[in-house]
């Protein structure tokens, strides 16, 4: 998935082990990425290191990255996680590497082998079950719609392939959400224009 950007839809997980030291690996959205932190630290108390990276679009369709070695050696952990994110395309996503520790020092480099390994088992994981997909850039119109409309506009909706949310019930009509991809959206308010 090199040649385009995709993203993680689920979670998938790898592991490596080198010299007794443990490493499992958490491959999640970003949505679920501070969320999936705290459920692993309050799951692996006994673990030394939460490592982590991620990447997403901010609201400017800029990616913002962030990488953590969580008193690892700087640039041992958290840079080689997130050059892998890099490596594969991935956007809106993030990775935990937990780590126990087994009682022999890896060095810098071996470190920096473990945590790399670490997430593409993670993402191997995520290959074999399918759960990475192409990113698509993913817009919203906001209309208030006749009652009379709204059967047409679902079915339309449906047909194109996006996602339609009623958020609120006036006297006049529905308002309602409407999220895909901002071609289509497009498509969609000039035929209802029309």
């Amino acid at each position: 998935m090199n040649d385009q950007l995709a993203q993680v839809n689920g979670e998938a997980k790898g592991s490596y082990e080198i010299k007794g030291s443990h490493f499992l690996s958490f491959l999640v959205s970003y949505e679920s990425f501070a969320q999936t932190l705290k459920i692993l630290r309050e799951n692996h108390p006994k673990a030394v290191h939460f490592v982590s990276a991620s990447r997403h679009f901010n609201e400017y369709r800029q990616i913002v990255e962030s990488s953590d070695d969580d008193r690892e050696p700087k640039g041992s952990s958290g840079l080689p996680c997130l050059n892998v994110l890099r490596g594969e395309g991935l956007v809106n996503t993030g990775v935990i590497v937990v780590r126990y520790f087994g009682g022999t020092l890896l060095g810098v480099g071996g470190l920096v082998k473990a945590y790399t390994i670490a997430v593409q088992e993670a993402i191997n994981d995520a290959k074999k079950q399918q759960i990475l997909k192409p990113f698509i850039f993913l817009s919203h119109l906001i209309l208030e719609v006749p009652y009379s409309k709204l059967s047409k506009i679902e079915y339309e909706c449906c047909k194109c392939g996006l996602s339609l949310k009623k958020e609120a019930f006036l006297s006049s009509g529905v308002k309602v959400s409407i999220q895909g991809q901002e071609d289509v959206l497009n498509t969609l308010k000039a035929k209802l224009l029309s």
